[in-house]
């Protein structure tokens, strides 16, 4: 291996310590500068998105990955407002999450912590250079981040920003490190440094995370596919299952929080079915679906066990039918990717079953897959949605980026008194 990478991981992780001990007010001040570098810096950035575009169009890049990787004036101001809010949230370093005082006096403690050195490995979208550094900082981390190919030169410029907003504020622009050289061998490289990383978290495809997974030695927590479900029980009110699988489906199907599948309860198969499906088509939706469901809606093409495994990150929907909420769990259970699970039902029996069983990081009853995103669910921001049950499941927020750790305060106490004393 060539020795970028460390050297780069070097520099990030000496910067780290100098981040960890900086107070609440000091990270925020920080924030603020990066937030208001990014926008002074807009112009740069959306000519080098524009090199990035007019490359991936050339390319025949086309659909979600296009759209993930596009930057205009407004996304260029949420950066912004995300770095400010970012900057705004409640910090989580130093927090007691736990005090206790045992029988011998001592007090013990449990206090979070940063991870130290966190390494982002992402695709096409370059706001994530911008969210992933504000996050880890925010949180008393540096990062080591690696983004893709497509999105060099729009990451490039975002994080010259952000170096420049921290040697304003005297702190070293190493706590934001972009490995620009964007060659395979040096993920490679990256993933190996398990004397210098304390987490890598990869985003995007799943060709990436299983290359992420596979060469590791360092610990990963993925951030893998949504194969996002939504269960029509037979107590479902209707109207409100089309409009969840409408919102699901449709307001934004290339996010990870789309919904990709919709089981329906054979009993209300026949009624409700078929005029759904044709106004979720009349939107813009290509229907797959198993025989019962073709039976039902002709227009839908007969879908495999690969579509219902799919995550499509476009306007289509693989169906079926099926005769009971066992059945319905069974195939959640076979083709889930853990990220998020929708059940439509007043049946708080089934409810609570559907709650109980399900594994995946967000259960939603009588509500689109669309809310599980750290925005929504109240973390503020989000570096992430992890599928990995490790420390942090589901959206990572700030508190994800911390570990706790024991503090223990004691006035002289020994564990073996009789031995000190023999020794004494």
């Amino acid at each position: 291996m060539s020795g970028y990478v460390r050297d780069l991981a070097r520099r990030a992780r000496a910067a780290s310590h100098v981040i960890a001990k900086l107070d609440a007010p000091r990270r925020g001040a920080m924030l603020a500068a990066m937030a208001n570098a990014v926008e002074q810096g807009s112009s740069d950035i959306l000519s080098a998105n524009a090199h990035d575009m007019a490359r991936a169009e050339k390319a025949g890049t086309t659909g979600a990955m296009l759209d993930r990787l596009r930057l205009d004036e407004g996304r260029v101001a949420d950066i912004v407002a995300a770095i400010r809010e970012i900057g705004e949230l409640p910090d989580p370093v130093g927090e007691v999450t736990r005090s206790q005082t045992m029988p011998n006096g001592l007090k013990v403690e449990k206090v979070r912590i940063p991870l130290g050195l966190i390494a982002m490995i992402y695709e096409a979208r370059p706001n994530v250079t911008a969210d992933a550094a504000a996050l880890c900082l925010r949180a008393g981390n540096a990062v080591l981040l690696r983004g893709g190919s497509e999105a060099r030169d729009s990451n490039i410029a975002i994080a010259a920003c952000l170096h420049r907003a921290l040697r304003e504020q005297d702190l070293p622009p190493e706590a934001v490190t972009l490995v620009e050289d964007t060659a395979r061998e040096h993920v490679l490289e990256l993933l190996q440094l398990t004397d210098l990383i304390d987490l890598a978290i990869p985003r995007g495809g799943e060709k990436l995370i299983h290359f992420v997974a596979e060469n590791a030695r360092v610990p990963v927590i993925k951030h893998y596919k949504g194969v996002c479900h939504l269960y029509v029980d037979k107590a479902a009110d209707l109207d409100l299952a089309l409009q969840l699988a409408i919102d699901g489906k449709l307001s934004r199907p290339g996010v990870c929080n789309a919904l990709e599948t919709m089981l329906v309860h054979g009993d209300i198969a026949a009624d409700w079915l078929p005029g759904a499906l044709q106004d979720l088509q009349s939107r813009g939706a290509e229907i797959r679906g198993c025989k019962r469901t073709r039976e039902l809606f002709p227009d839908a093409s007969l879908a495999t066990d690969e579509d219902y495994d799919r995550e499509f990150l476009a306007p289509v929907l693989a169906v079926k039918v099926v005769d009971s909420i066992d059945d319905a769990l069974v195939h959640i259970q076979t083709f889930t990717s853990d990220h998020t699970e929708v059940i439509v039902s007043r049946d708080t029996d089934a409810v609570d079953r559907f709650i109980r069983e399900i594994r995946s990081s967000a259960v939603v009853v009588n509500a689109s897959s669309r809310f599980n995103d750290g925005g929504q669910l109240g973390l503020g921001a989000e570096i992430g949605i992890s599928t990995t049950r490790l420390h942090a499941y589901g959206p990572m927020g700030l508190e994800s980026l911390t570990i706790e750790r024991y503090v223990v305060r004691g006035e002289g106490q020994v564990r073996h008194p009789d031995v000190v004393a023999a020794q004494a």
